[in-house]
């Protein structure tokens, strides 16, 4: 795998996450080199992994499509919180473990979701990147 194509790769899965569970790392890199085996001569350059994140539809954050549903379900389903994590696991089919162990971790080191006694909200900073306009009330925990 070429440097810039590693680099890529890594700044995509989860740019401001040092310590990246290697279960995500591993099932991404796993995903671009077929993707580069298929389309490709089965070299990983810069603009494989490039079209292998896009197809994927990881954005510049390193949010899949399951980290967008999460914060989606709250924002719309839960008017951006508070919302339990078991409500959130019921109300998009994914395991609350799964939740709680690798979503949510990352979600809040970026400053997309607040964790409070009450429940998880979603800050601006989320509704922004997702398209939604903020709600003009504060909630007790909306962060910038």
């Amino acid at each position: 795998m070429e440097a810039a194509a590693r680099f890529r790769t890594d700044r995509r899965r989860r740019p401001h996450l040092p310590n990246l569970l290697p279960r995500i790392a591993n099932r991404l890199l796993r995903r671009v080199r077929d993707y580069a085996q298929v389309l490709s001569d089965g070299r990983i350059t810069q603009a494989v992994a490039r079209g292998a994140l896009d197809e994927m539809e990881v954005d510049k954050f390193g949010l899949d499509e399951v980290d967008r549903k999460v914060l989606t379900t709250i924002i719309e389903k839960f008017d951006g919180g508070p919302v339990g994590v078991g409500t959130i696991s019921a109300s998009i089919s994914e395991e609350r473990e799964s939740i709680e162990e690798i979503i949510e971790p990352y979600l809040i080191q970026i400053g997309f979701l607040n964790r409070t006694p009450r429940g998880r909200v979603c800050t601006r900073a989320a509704y922004k990147h997702l398209g939604f306009t903020p709600p003009k009330t504060e909630h007790n925990a909306l962060a910038s």
